[in-house]
C-alpha cells in the first residue's frame, strides 16, 4: 500500500512563500499522477497542481504564475513551491497520487496566509 508523507506548510504573511514536499513509500510499480489538492472548511477538495504520468503539469487558474510543482519520478516525490501567497490560498493541502489504478492521499498539512 502506498503511503504519502507531507512536510512543509505553516503560517506566512500575504506575499510570502512556502514549500510543500511529499514522499511516497510502498510503491511497487510506477506512480502515475502525483500532485496537490486543497480543502477549506465547508468546501470540496480542489486540485491545486498535478503532474501527469507523462510529466505534464496542470494548475488551477487561481495559482498559475505563483505556484510551481516539481516531481522526481525516480524518488517518488513531489514538491510545491508557493510564492506570492494570498489569504485565499489558506487551507489544508493534501498530497495525491495514483498507483495501479488506485488513488492515495496524504494526511494533509495546514497552510495559513495572514493578510
Amino acid at each position: 500500500q502506498v503511503q504519502l508523507v507531507e512536510s512543509g506548510g505553516g503560517l506566512v504573511q500575504s506575499g510570502g512563500s512556502l514549500r510543500l514536499s511529499c514522499a511516497a513509500s510502498g510503491v511497487i510499480f510506477r506512480i502515475d499522477s502525483m500532485g496537490w489538492y486543497r480543502q477549506v472548511p465547508g468546501k470540496e477538495r480542489d486540485m491545486v497542481a498535478i503532474v501527469s504520468g507523462s510529466g505534464e503539469p496542470d494548475y488551477s487558474d487561481s495559482v498559475k504564475g505563483r505556484f510551481a510543482i516539481s516531481r522526481d519520478s525516480a524518488k517518488d516525490t513531489v514538491d510545491l513551491q508557493m510564492d506570492n501567497l494570498k489569504p485565499e490560498d489558506t487551507g489544508v493541502y493534501s498530497c495525491y497520487a495514483t498507483h495501479v489504478g488506485l488513488s492515495y492521499w496524504g494526511q494533509g498539512t495546514q497552510v495559513t496566509v495572514s493578510s
